[in-house]
């Protein structure tokens, strides 16, 4: 989202005032942005509004995470060095987001334990990353690969507001996600993660990279079952249609 990325550029020196404008003016364009597409779309729930700033964050994460990238010959290069300019702001709108997202959460009454460190990981991970002002690459990194799934998460649950379910479609989109975020989060996640604890990162960045594989690894679990029972129901229903 470029509104955000364009409200939060300061020029000088990244100190600690400017982040923290930054992320105090993501939470403004956040909220900002809900309070919109509620206006929009009145007669859809508070999930389905908040679900579509989501999908807002996760273009512009990718779009910001990519944007960072120095040399795409080794998009993870160097490690544990100082962050750029480019990639705090990566990660100054994603925390935003995040503070966004805990509150707009905590509001709807829609406390959950796996929601909930998700949120706390998050936020004190990407936070420390900022104040230390070190390991943007591997941090930038993660979140490209923790959002590009998050499209098609939201997209299926919006689905079912407009009232299509139990149809190909979404069973299209179950699939794509699972195999988005499998790839993502279970296949380059653990390279992540790993090469974060071996690298001289500070002991919280560490702490925090590993709880986000494994609430990933639960997340992945949840997903494998969900797609084992959603194509055990399409196999009756096709032998069914067959018969008659």
């Amino acid at each position: 989202m470029a509104a955000v990325a364009a409200a939060m550029e300061a020029p000088g020196v990244v100190n600690g005032s400017t982040v923290a404008s930054w992320v105090a003016s993501g939470v403004v364009v956040w909220s900002t942005a809900f309070l919109l597409v509620r206006a929009l779309f009145p007669k859809r729930s508070y999930d389905f509004c908040n679900r579509a700033v989501s999908t807002m964050h996760a273009v512009a994460a990718v779009c910001l995470a990519c944007l960072s990238v120095d040399d795409w010959s080794c998009p993870v290069c160097p490690l544990a060095a100082a962050s750029s300019p480019r990639q705090m702001k990566a990660l100054a709108v994603t925390l935003s987001y995040m503070v966004y997202d805990a509150a707009c959460c905590h509001l709807n009454g829609d406390v959950r334990l796996d929601n909930t460190v998700h949120h706390l990981v998050s936020i004190v991970g990407i936070g420390a990353g900022l104040a230390y002002q070190r390991c943007g690459t591997e941090m930038v990194a993660t979140l490209f690969i923790t959002e590009m799934s998050s499209p098609l998460l939201h997209l299926r649950e919006m689905l079912k507001e407009f009232g299509v379910r139990d149809t190909d479609l979404n069973l299209l989109v179950d699939v794509l996600f699972a195999a988005t975020f499998s790839a993502a989060r279970m296949g380059v996640g653990p390279y992540l993660t790993y090469v974060t604890v071996t690298a001289d990162n500070p002991i919280l960045i560490k702490a925090m990279a590993t709880g986000l594989q494994l609430v990933s690894a639960y997340w992945f679990l949840r997903i494998l079952r969900m797609v084992r029972h959603k194509l055990g129901k399409k196999k009756p229903a096709k032998l069914a249609a067959a018969n008659n």
